[in-house]
């Protein structure tokens, strides 16, 4: 059999790993030939590149970010005669079957063509943690563990300064590494796009703070997060209106617009910092090095066991494989009882 393994939307920590456990046991024990596919659904819809990959292509990329094949945000759906293209790129490299690496936008693709006829299996990945059907995508470790980090750090220098700090890390429609990385970080706020953003009840937090003497604050907020109505703007804050093909617009700002407005009603002194792609570059951790191990190696197994329109999930601690439609059903948003774990050091 011939396998195409393509990587699309954003990189993210870990894809590597995953390539690498596909075409190990791909052509060790099934004796597959791997194709990889470059730059996402781009590669299928413009007929390549598209070249085999060998084992020694991928002995040394474990612990490499980003990944070998490349990726893109292209929507083939939103391009003329786009499944025509994709089935005729398909039948010119005579591959059987296509795993697709991505998150929400790529595996949406994923299922729609499933529907087409195309043999898919789809591993999910995004730092953001929001694909619905599995405990945990791979990346999210990592960038949670550099948010950690990156909190730490800005802690001494907000402490120093008696500064309020306000930290932007990513998170469009889920605040899942702002909930984590604030928790671990010991923020004194954590803000998610799952609950609008009350300006009045920031600041009275920040000021009984300082009444108490604690003359600093540390404050995590996703950039997804949004004022809440009467409290000034309450749309998503826009580093760029453009949008690409699956409809996204680039967000960022939304930490120093907050950071403006709490400095103008307290008095205090505020800084702001943007993490952005720091967060989904570089060496994966460990955890995600073998989650994204065995999501590889699920996959290759779903595909040689004819399991196609699957998606490979982690439940609990097993790897199983769920229904491609199930899991997009709907983006993965935080709990209210585990965002009230962290509000139990809020103020």
């Amino acid at each position: 059999m011939n396998i195409g393994i393509l990587t699309g939307g954003g990189d993210c920590p870990g894809l590597n790993a995953v390539i690498r456990a596909i075409v190990y046991k791909g052509i060790r024990q099934y004796k597959y030939n791997i194709y990889g596919i470059f730059e996402g659904w781009r590669g299928l819809l413009e007929g390549g590149p598209i070249a085999p990959v060998t084992l020694e292509d991928v002995i040394p990329i474990i612990n490499l970010g980003g990944t070998i094949l490349k990726t893109s945000r292209t929507n083939p759906f939103k391009h003329k005669k786009g499944i025509e293209r994709i089935k005729k790129t398909i039948e010119k490299y005579r591959l059987d079957a296509i795993i697709a690496i991505g998150g929400e936008d790529t595996l949406g693709v994923a299922a729609k063509l499933h529907k087409e006829g195309i043999k898919v299996v789809g591993i999910p990945k995004t730092i953001d943690n929001d694909v619905d059907g599995t405990d945990q995508t791979f990346g999210f470790d990592t960038a949670v563990n550099i948010a950690t980090e990156a909190i730490d750090r800005l802690r001494s220098t907000a402490e120093a300064h008696n500064r309020v700090f306000l930290v932007e890390v990513m998170g469009r429609h889920a605040g899942w590494i702002a909930l984590h990385s604030g928790i671990a970080g010991g923020a004194h706020m954590i803000l998610v796009p799952e609950y609008p953003i009350d300006v009045d009840q920031v600041v009275s937090r920040i000021v009984k703070r300082h009444a108490r003497g604690e003359e600093y604050s540390m404050i995590i907020v996703a950039e997804g997060a949004r004022l809440k109505k009467g409290s000034g703007k309450s749309d998503y804050i826009l580093l760029e209106p453009e949008k690409d093909e699956f409809g996204h617009v680039r967000l960022g700002g939304i930490a120093y617009i907050l950071a403006k407005i709490i400095e103008e009603k307290t008095g205090y002194e505020c800084r702001n910092a943007i993490l952005g792609h720091i967060q989904r570059g570089g060496t994966p951790t460990a955890f995600d090095r073998v989650l994204s191990t065995r999501y590889g190696i699920h996959a290759i197994d779903l595909v040689h066991q004819g399991k196609f329109g699957k998606m490979v999930a982690l439940k609990g601690t097993k790897i199983t494989g769920v229904p491609l439609i199930q899991a997009m059903k709907r983006i993965k948003t935080i709990d209210k009882n585990f965002y009230k774990v962290a509000e139990v050091f809020f103020g």
